[in-house]
């Protein structure tokens, strides 16, 4: 059985076939690092967390769904957070909201592992359904749970706080919430955490929806259905609007929920994909095939 993305070994070479995700894991490791460099080597480049940091004591940047759950809660909000927010804000709305999930949250290369063993495993369907509504509920649960209790509630089991934390003071909790991810995603659902409950998702998704930076199937007329950008992909559902629409139906995919990953880009042996700005998305022309059924695109 051919794997998702041998194809585009093949014909592109193993480093292309894998460029976005090792630039990812780059991003990913790169930023931790910084963060750990202060406390680990007594190297104060960033001072602070994903959730409010300062950056070589002139560069503020703050978490704005913190700010939002600060804001709620009756804190007291600096100016500087103000700062920090506004200019995470502004990235996001260029880039991607969801951009955070696959570039920046350190979470999301557990869950990506436990997929991977997923497939080695040939571990198929979900122990458990969830609606991926769901995480508006839990997306709302938190902001309600500050507004009530005057606490950011969600930071206390938030597993990227956690980590961070972990990280600096010893993991303790931490490594049984971080495992706890994994082997959900590993054993419930595929693609559970980030897919179906993680809020800070639901946050990012809503800031980026009409993100400048989007993956357009500018050559969708190619696609062979070989369905390796399904498998690949962590949100599935996102794909077929742009890859299977018919005559002038954009090529864009523009669903808030992509995260921007590449994935789709590096396994197409076709090339059907790259990212685009938004203002100079293609128009594909050519009334493309609908792909086989496919459960698991669905799910």
């Amino acid at each position: 059985m051919i794997k998702a993305g041998e194809k585009a070994v093949e014909s592109k070479g193993w480093i292309a076939a894998h460029k976005w995700l090792l630039l990812r894991r780059t991003s990913q490791l790169g930023i931790l690092g910084l963060f750990l460099l202060g406390p680990w080597a007594g190297i104060w480049l960033v001072k602070g967390n994903l959730v409010s940091s300062l950056t070589l004591d002139v560069l503020p940047l703050t978490d704005p769904y913190v700010l939002l759950q600060s804001f709620l809660a009756g804190h007291a909000i600096a100016s500087t957070a103000l700062i920090g927010a506004a200019i995470v804000i502004l990235v996001y709305l260029l880039v991607g909201g969801r951009m955070y999930c696959s570039w920046v949250c350190p979470i999301n290369m557990v869950t990506d592992l436990a997929q991977w063993l997923r497939e080695k495993l040939h571990i198929k369907g979900n122990t458990l359904s969830i609606s991926r509504q769901f995480r508006y509920w839990v997306f709302a649960m938190t902001l309600g749970a500050a507004f009530i209790t005057s606490s950011l509630v969600w930071e206390f089991v938030n597993p990227v706080s956690l980590l961070h934390r972990g990280l600096i003071f010893g993991m303790g909790l931490t490594t049984s919430v971080v495992l706890a991810v994994f082997l959900f995603d590993l054993l419930i659902s595929r693609r559970g955490w980030c897919g179906h409950i993680c809020p800070v998702g639901v946050f990012y998704s809503l800031l980026g929806q009409r993100a400048w930076l989007r993956v357009n199937a500018y050559q969708r007329e190619n696609c062979d259905d070989c369905m390796d950008c399904f498998i690949v992909c962590p949100e599935q559902q996102v794909i077929k609007p742009a890859l299977k629409g018919k005559g002038n139906a954009s090529p864009l995919i523009d669903s808030s929920q992509c995260t921007n990953c590449g994935r789709c880009i590096d396994v197409c042996a076709q090339d059907v994909f790259q990212f685009e700005r938004r203002d100079n998305s293609k128009i594909s022309q050519a009334v493309v095939k609908q792909p086989p059924t496919r459960k698991e695109a669905t799910e």
